[in-house]
């Protein structure tokens, strides 16, 4: 269950939504869209947006590029997480991951289940952390977005969720890269 403590204020975060397509323009991206709306919308900034096409390296380099940017705290990626041999993007997240975050998938898995049934199971959405950046690899349609995003981003990048939220361990993501 999520709950909000509102004694807490509201820490905006820095998103970068990276679409993944062989075919789509900024015109047509509509998951993309689908993702800057809700960040916006709750007060997230949109820290960076760019697509790149489905190729593994392509994926990765940029994924590196915004963990490198103090300007960007979470990249969320949608597209090329299926099954078809183009779809790269889990591979390339998981060249970058120095943790993964595994319930994620598990999480997402349940979330789709009760929007899609059995078929989401051809999903391999995923979570991690690279550079003290938290990384998630969306499915490219506008609905697995939304769920995403509505039943589980949107409360874990909320600093006031309680019991506990990304936001709040931010700061100690790379802790070990500052140990002597």
């Amino acid at each position: 269950m999520s709950r909000i403590d509102e004694t807490k204020d509201f820490i905006p975060v820095r998103i970068a939504v990276l679409t993944v397509s062989d075919t789509r323009s900024m015109a047509e991206d509509r998951s993309g869209d689908t993702l800057v709306a809700r960040i916006t919308d709750v007060g997230h900034v949109l820290a960076a947006r760019d697509i790149v096409r489905d190729e593994r390296a392509e994926i990765a380099a940029k994924l590196r590029a915004w963990c490198a940017d103090p300007g960007i705290d979470v990249v969320i990626s949608t597209g090329g997480t299926g099954l078809t041999g183009r779809d790269v993007t889990v591979e390339a997240h998981r060249d970058v991951y120095e943790k993964e975050i595994e319930a994620f998938a598990t999480v997402f898995t349940i979330v789709s289940m009760q929007k899609i049934g059995t078929s989401a199971v051809q999903s391999r959405a995923t979570g991690g952390v690279a550079m003290g950046t938290y990384l998630f690899a969306l499915p490219g349609s506008p609905g697995a977005c939304t769920d995403a995003w509505d039943e589980i981003l949107k409360w874990q990048l909320d600093y006031r969720h309680r019991p506990c939220n990304f936001v709040e361990i931010m700061p100690r993501l790379d802790e070990h890269l500052r140990r002597k």
